[in-house]
Parts: C-alpha cells; structure tokens; sequence
C-alpha cells in the first residue's frame, strides 16, 4: 500500500508532539489524522518487537488497540475512533511503562522500563510458559497405577479398582483436556495461591480447598492422577514459583508478527461463557460485511452482539421450545457448591438455563448454533420409530436442538434434533447441509429440506461411527435386505467422542476429530474419522478411522485431535495435544477400509508440525493447548489462501502457519493476559481495500473470565486480528 505522508504546519507540529521521558525527540513517523504514531525507546537504544497499547473508556464498550515496533523501535496505531486513550508499553524483557494520555493524530515518544529482574519480567509471560515449570513423570514411570479416588466405592458393593495411564502422553492428555477445557494453567490466577482463599498448613491443602471450592469442582480431574499424586504435582510446581523459579523468556514478535494489528472490544459481563464466536460464512468470508458479531454465552442463556463499528453491545435472550420444561433440564454447572468462591463466596453465578454454543452464518444471514430447548426426546428418533436412521441407531436420550436467529426480524426457530452436536459446520452444497460431531459419530441437518417443509425429521440423518472394517462396502442394519449389523464382520469404534468436525469441498465427505474423552485407555493417539454418507444414507454410511502416528517405530508422536478442519486441495488439518499441527493426505493411504484399516494403518497420510513454545520440566512435549483450529480458505488474513490457524488457547495468540514456507506465526494478544479462546472466524469486510478490509476474529472463552488480568470484574473479549504488509502501514 503506498504511504502518503501528512503535513502538518510546524507551530501545529509542535503542540501535538508528545515526548514522554526522553531528552531528545525522535523523528516522526508518517501517520493520518486518525493515527498515532512514534517510537520506543529505553535505556540502549530503540526497542524492537514490543506492544504498544491504546485503551479508551470513552466509547460505549471499553475498547484497545495493540500494535508491534519495528526494528528501529517505531509504531504506528491506525484508525483510532475519536477519543482519549491511556497508552503505554509491554513487552518482554520489560515491566508495563508508564501510562500517558494521547489524542489521535499525535507523534509520542515513549520510554520502555526495562524489568528489574527476571521474576518482574516473568510476570507478563503467557500462561504456557509457567505451565513449562509443572514437573509430569518421565516416560520411564508408565503404565502407571492410579489409586481410588477417596471415597470411591465400587459396583455391586465391592471394592473400587484403581487404574492405569499407560504412557505419557495419556497422562500429558488428561492434564491438558481435564483442565484447560475450562481455563489456561499457569496464568496468575492458577500458578499463585490467592490470600482470598484462606491460610492452610501446606499447598497441597491449599489445592485440594481450590479445586472443590466454587459451582464446578476439578476434584474429579484431580483424580485421574491419583489423587495424592495429583496434589503433589500441583503443589510442587506453586511452590517453586512461589520460591522465586521463573520460565524461560518467550521470544519477542519476529518477521510478520511484528506487521498484526490487534482490536479489541470488551463485550458479553463479567460472569459469561462466551463458547465460540461468529464473524461471517464460513463459505463466504464476504457476507455479513462490517456486521455484528456473535457470541452464544454459555452460562446467560444468550447471544453476546458486538457492533465492531458502531462499538456497542447487546444481548438476545435464546428461548427454549417448550418453555414449561426449562425447571427439568440439567444444569451444566452445578446449583450447590461444597466450597465457597474465592471470587464469588456462596453467590451461585451460573445458571446454564439452555446453553447455547457454536454459531454459523448461513447464506441469508441466520445464525444457528446448538442449544437445549426441551427436556425429552422426540418419538421420532428413538427405539421404536419408524424413523430409517432411528431403527439403524436409536438415540433415546435427549439431544440438543438447533436454533437459527434471523437478525433482521429478531425471530427465532427452534428446531429438535436427535443428536447432540459437539461442533457444526456448513457443507457448501445446493442443500447447505450443517454437519455435526456427536458422542456416536457424525449427524447432519439439511437446512433446504427445513425451509421447504419445516419438517425436522425429514432434515436430519446421523450414522454411528461403524467401521468396514470387512472390506465390502456396506454397514449397518440397512444393508443385504434388513439383516442386522453384524459386529464380528464390522466394528463400532469405540468411546468415539466427536468434537471438531471439518468438511470436504473436493469430495463432499465430512470428517470429526475423536479425541475420546470418555475412558483414559482409548484416549491417545484419538483419531480422525470420516463420512462418506454414500446415496442411500443409513445404508450407504461409510466411516474410516486414521489415528496420529503413536507408538513403536514413530520418530515423532501426536495425540489427541480436537480441532479440525479441511482446505479446498482436500487436505485434513488437525490441532493436536501432542502440541502438533498435523495435516493429513488421504490420497497417500494404500489402505483405507479392511481387517487392518483400524487407526494405525496410514501413518505415510500425516505430517507433523511442532508448534514452537516452551516444554514440560524435563522432557520434550510442549505446554500449549490447542482447543480448535480453522483453514483461512480465502486468504482473508493476507497471508494467502488455505492457511491453516491454530487457537493457541494456552498462550493468549492465535498461531498461523504457512504451508509454503512452513513458518509459524504467533499473534498474541498482550493484553490483558488470560486470553483464552476456543474457536475462531475469519471475515473480509471489503475485498478492494487491502489490510484493512480483512481480518481474524476470536474471542476470550475463558469458562471463567475473571481469570483474566484485571480480575473480578472483567468481561469477555472479542478480538480483530489483521496483518498489514509492514509495522508502520496506515
């Protein structure tokens, strides 16, 4: 993009010139009347690969914008509504400077404080850089036997049994999952025993009161180590931070990083869950173009609306379908605690009366997303039924529905589905059809079928994850005249939790991520399966199953997919635990379906690709946690088109990577720490205008959002994440 430089009269010059603790004034920076720009300097010189922050309470949202100094130390922070901004510097190596008071259109010279020692310095590092200081045992140590948890009794009246992890990765798997579902381990929230919690003999106690204390208590997770093991672990890693141990020190902003662009708007309250988030179609980046964005906050039963022009928010109250069954349904969180909050005391701050979560935008502007809306199953889908799909495989238990919310009318439908759908994505067929991942295998929802009849049994399908393993092409009770699914030629996969799903433009099938959370033994590698759901679905529905390389002969071992998502060449991306981002070529499989086709048998299909950070005390497996993933399809990050993004949930960034040049690119979010985020979008608001007229969006989908720097107070955040050609583009 061409630079145009703005003159200014000298007298006028001077009066908007700010120099903040620096004895000489530096050269200005090229910037427009709605910018503000200047350099970073310290005690040697400029300051390269630091943020700088400009905050305003002024507008109707608390609202941020964060840029990155280039290599002589300079910034330019663009496009600023009018307002008066606090703004200061952060970055590594340094404390917080000091903050000062700026307009736009201003040139400030601001002084960078460097830390005083390295614990100073530590305090600003994300979460996945402390968690690197948590001691797990060697892989020497496994199988390993799990104890009983205290109290546990077992079947029938006899003892209970303890268990087993069997190797590392399954242990690593279960610290990641079982606890940073929720929330970032080794943020200050986590790391420090907070004085709110009370005075205790030992950190052990101090822990064991932490995790029974609030509506959700982790004593369970806990457990799955062992439950004196488990304290111990934790107790060990607080104390030596406690006693002053600091992580290493994470890498400044390099290269491309130093060129993102971060926006930030508070929105959603200080007790949301905000799941996920929607920009656009995800089939048409261009749709919904500088238009709400939305949010379905778990715990308030709601749509979070950010207006990211206007700066306002809202909230869309979600109804259910048969609103006298509201006092029936299950609770996500518990109404009672054994413990009281050391944010919130005996105050009950979830009520989890539908929750809602991961929307879409369809083609006419809807946004669908999952949520409870009745306390039984509809006769249609379970045992019984006439129903080919129920008679193939009955779900008698109650399922989510679906929503869709027509923002134009403020209407909603509200429609029963038999599945439970974990994540949901739109195929981009003439029927735009919704895939879901489900605790069996894979459901759909054609929303053309809906339209034209309003009929939700005709809409919908769902095939088990069944597998051919007999090599004939067929499954399922529907198939060689109504013989029954025969379990000794074919194979259900076992515990197949469906989370991420993906969709296939290049062939029309759907695929999920099983990281099984259901049983430790089936829970690495976990696998990816995929749906070809054939003409004539049930009968038709085959499934494959590919699992990570694991085990012997594997150089590099991955574990656990939970995001997923497919680019236009037909290629599978997957975020694992193992922290890899692993893509997937079916076409190099000699093998897809068969007696060997049970996980294993495709290891030439992946390609693993070690996202960069820190790792766990003395071994080799890195800290972050990947809740998601998505493939930017149209480029509209401006890093080309089927780049793949990984949620660097335990690092407060969103992670790029560049198949070409196969370099990862870290865009963090600075501040305020804490950023924790399960989903992404991407949306081109204008495709003529360059850097400016695209972007990434995410939000802050802590479970717990007073984690997050600032405290007990803090609401959700949505983030706009946009890469400009250079760090002092306008």
């Amino acid at each position: 993009m061409r630079r145009v430089t703005l003159w200014i009269p000298i007298a006028l010059t001077a009066l908007l010139t700010v120099s903040v603790g620096s004895a000489q004034r530096q050269p200005d920076v090229a910037i427009d009347p709605d910018d503000i720009g200047g350099t970073v300097r310290g005690p040697n010189g400029p300051e390269a690969g630091v943020w700088v922050i400009a905050e305003t309470t002024d507008l109707q949202t608390r609202y941020r914008k964060i840029v990155v100094t280039d290599d002589q130390g300079r910034y330019v922070i663009p496009d600023l509504p009018d307002a008066s901004y606090s703004m200061w510097v952060r970055g590594y190596g340094l404390v917080d400077s000091r903050k000062v008071t700026a307009r736009r259109g201003q040139q400030l010279a601001l002084t960078a404080e460097p830390a005083p020692d390295a614990k100073a310095a530590a305090h600003y590092y994300p979460a996945n850089y402390w968690l690197s200081l948590m001691e797990v045992p060697p892989r020497s140590a496994f199988p390993m036997t799990i104890p009983p948890a205290p109290g546990a009794t077992g079947r029938g009246g006899l003892p209970p049994q303890p268990g087993e992890v069997a190797n590392q990765g399954e242990w690593i798997f279960t610290l990641k999952r079982g606890c940073q579902a929720c929330h970032q381990l080794g943020l200050q929230a986590t790391r420090e025993i907070p004085k709110s919690l009370g005075v205790f003999d030992s950190s052990a106690a101090a822990w064991d009161h932490r995790l029974r204390a609030g509506q959700v208590s982790m004593i369970g997770a806990l457990n799955n180590f062992g439950y004196q093991r488990g304290l111990a672990m934790f107790a060990d890693w607080t104390d030596r931070i406690a006693a002053g141990e600091v992580p290493p020190a994470p890498p400044r902003p390099q290269g491309l990083e130093r060129n993102v662009v971060i926006t930030l708007w508070d929105y959603g309250t200080d007790r949301a869950f905000v799941h996920d988030i929607i920009a656009s179609n995800k089939r048409n980046p261009t749709q919904n173009a500088y238009g709400p964005l939305y949010g379905p906050d778990w715990s308030a039963g709601a749509l979070a609306v950010l207006d990211p022009v206007k700066h306002t928010t809202s909230m869309v109250p979600v109804p259910m379908k048969v609103e006298r069954d509201r006092p029936k349904l299950r609770t996500w969180s518990s109404q009672t605690m054994e413990l009281p909050s050391p944010y919130w005391g005996e105050e009950i701050v979830w009520t989890d009366p539908v929750n809602p979560n991961q929307p879409h935008i369809d083609r006419q502007g809807r946004v669908w997303f999952n949520s409870q809306m009745r306390a039984d199953q509809p006769a249609f889908c379970k045992t019984g039924s006439t129903n080919p799909y129920a008679r193939n495989f009955p779900l008698d238990q109650p399922a989510k529905g679906l929503a869709a919310y027509n923002p134009a009318t403020g209407r909603f439908e509200l429609i029963d589905l038999c599945f439970s759908g974990q994540h949901g994505i739109f195929a981009n067929d003439a029927d735009q059809t919704m895939y879901f991942s489900s605790g069996f295998g894979i459901g759909w929802f054609n929303t053309r079928v809906w339209d034209e009849t309003h009929d939700e049994q005709k809409a919908q399908g769902w095939c088990p994850a069944i597998i051919d393993t007999s090599g004939d092409g067929w499954i399922g009770e529907y198939t060689r005249a109504n013989e029954p699914f025969d379990r000794a030629k074919d194979r259900m996969v076992a515990g197949p939790q469906g989370y991420g799903v993906g969709y296939n433009m290049a062939d029309g099938s759907a695929w999920y991520a099983a990281g099984v959370f259901g049983g430790r033994a089936a829970a690495v590698p976990g696998k990816i399966i995929r749906l070809n759901r054939g003409s004539n679905p049930p009968a038709t529905c085959v499934m494959e199953v590919y699992e990570p390389p694991f085990g012997a002969g594997v150089a590099e071992e991955g574990y656990h997919p939970q995001g997923i998502d497919v680019d236009s060449n037909g290629i599978v991306w997957v975020a694992l635990s193992s922290v890899h981002l692993a893509s997937f070529d079916r076409s190099k499989c000699k093998v897809r379906n068969g007696p060997t086709a049970t996980g294993q048998h495709c290891r030439e299909g992946w390609t693993l690709y070690p996202v960069p950070g820190p790792t766990f005390k003395g071994t080799d497996v890195r800290t972050d946690f990947f809740y998601y993933n998505q493939v930017d399809l149209f480029g509209a990050l401006g890093l080309g088109a089927n780049v793949p993004v990984v949620n660097g949930t335990g690092s407060d960034s969103l992670i790029a990577f560049d198949p070409a040049t196969r370099r990862f690119i870290t865009m963090r979010v600075p501040y305020p720490m804490g950023f924790y985020t399960r989903g992404l979008d991407f949306r081109i608001d204008d495709p003529n205008a360059g850097w400016k007229g695209r972007g990434a969006w995410a939000a802050n989908n802590n479970r717990v959002v007073w984690h997050t720097e600032g405290g007990k107070g803090t609401p959700s955040l949505m983030a706009h994440f946009q890469v400009r050609p250079d760090p002092l583009a306008k």
